[in-house]
């Protein structure tokens, strides 16, 4: 395993040197397939969400609290993701799946796990809710394959988009800010397509409520207030 830090062709010279061989630390296990979180709002019943791009449908986190959409997919391959020790799944019957957490002030850990036999494509979206709206704040978007098999190219994509990005500010107009993105690739069988993911990151909740509507030429890059 290393950090994707090549080009497409070196990395197709380093991997198919190892023949499919794990190098580096090892991956963190695959979690169970189920989901074990403390989901809020009233899409969410027992261990499932409604998706909806409605803010009103969604209903307005408790004082002390933002509420936060988490979106797996689509993909047609099965997605993990942990907030906070909450474990978020997406299965293979399942094009997409969301939820909803109620975050404090203060560090989020996240992940996203995948996997495949062949290789995998994966989408975690990440949006706070919050404005006069209430309005949808991208506070985080990975894609890599969906559709498709993520490969070399899609992460070195992705890679740039992270590098524009100023201060960990995703969502100017939000307040959120997305520090210590690092992320894991496992062997590629075909020398092309990684059989495994891992991301890691930490979502950095400021206490001031959003008032610009995202997107907005007020929000200035690195402030939301």
């Amino acid at each position: 395993m290393r950090r994707f830090q090549l080009t497409l062709a070196m990395a197709l010279m380093a991997f198919g040197a190892c023949s499919g061989a794990h190098t580096g630390p090892a991956m963190p296990p695959v979690p169970d397939s189920d989901t074990r979180a403390t989901l809020a709002g009233p899409l969410c019943e027992a261990a499932e969400c409604q998706c909806s791009d409605d803010p009103a449908k969604v209903g307005a986190a408790p004082e002390g609290f933002k509420r936060f959409k988490i979106e797996l997919g689509p993909t047609e391959h099965e997605l993990w993701a942990s907030v906070d020790g909450n474990q978020l799944y997406k299965s293979v019957e399942r094009a997409s799946a969301c939820f909803y957490l109620d975050l404090e002030e203060g560090d989020h850990p996240i992940s996203l796990r995948a996997k495949g036999e062949a290789g995998f494509g994966a989408r975690l979206q990440v949006s706070e809710l919050g404005g006069k709206g209430p309005w949808w704040y991208p506070t985080f978007d990975f894609e890599c394959g969906a559709p498709g098999l993520c490969d070399a190219q899609g992460l070195r994509r992705w890679k740039r988009r992270l590098a524009d990005v100023d201060a960990g500010k995703h969502a100017p107009c939000g307040s959120v800010r997305v520090l210590g993105v690092d992320w894991q690739t496992g062997r590629m069988p075909d020398n092309l397509h990684p059989a495994d993911f891992y991301l890691k990151a930490n979502l950095k909740v400021y206490k001031f409520l959003p008032s610009m509507e995202p997107g907005s030429s007020e929000c200035t890059k690195g402030s939301g207030e």
